[in-house]
């Protein structure tokens, strides 16, 4: 991996939403602004997006699709997840949607998230991401 920083989505053959979220994020990522990062799907109902899943913590198997952003560690050799967003960050985003182990959102399927992770939400966490 030879950009700054990985954005690890997890998500699942079949989920509307899981397409949906993984094409905002091509998108996104085609974009200059966001040259530094680049996206690892995996999915969840493979041994390695389970793995994947339980290695982050804090993501809740329930609100998949998730993403969470990470960056090399210093040492060399593997990704750390970065912090989670401040409350400032996250003000406007539904409470179910932020992660608070790190860096990232999962799907908040409640009346207040109406199940979506949309474009700024996105920006938001990848703004942060870049910030660091």
């Amino acid at each position: 991996m030879g950009k700054k920083f990985c954005v690890y989505v997890f998500g699942k053959a079949g989920c509307d939403k899981c397409k949906i979220l993984n094409q905002r994020l091509d998108d996104l990522l085609t974009k200059p602004e966001w040259a530094d990062f680049e996206k690892h799907y995996l999915d969840v109902l493979t041994v390695d997006g389970v793995v994947g899943l339980c290695k982050v913590g804090g993501v809740n198997p329930q609100r998949i699709p998730a993403f969470v952003v990470a960056a090399p560690s210093p040492e060399g050799g593997r990704f750390d997840y970065l912090p989670p967003l401040s409350d400032v960050a996250a003000a406007d985003m539904p409470v179910a949607a932020r992660l608070h182990s790190c860096l990232g959102l999962q799907t908040d399927y409640s009346d207040a998230g109406r199940g979506v992770i949309s474009p700024r939400m996105i920006t938001t966490v990848l703004g942060a991401a870049s910030q660091r």
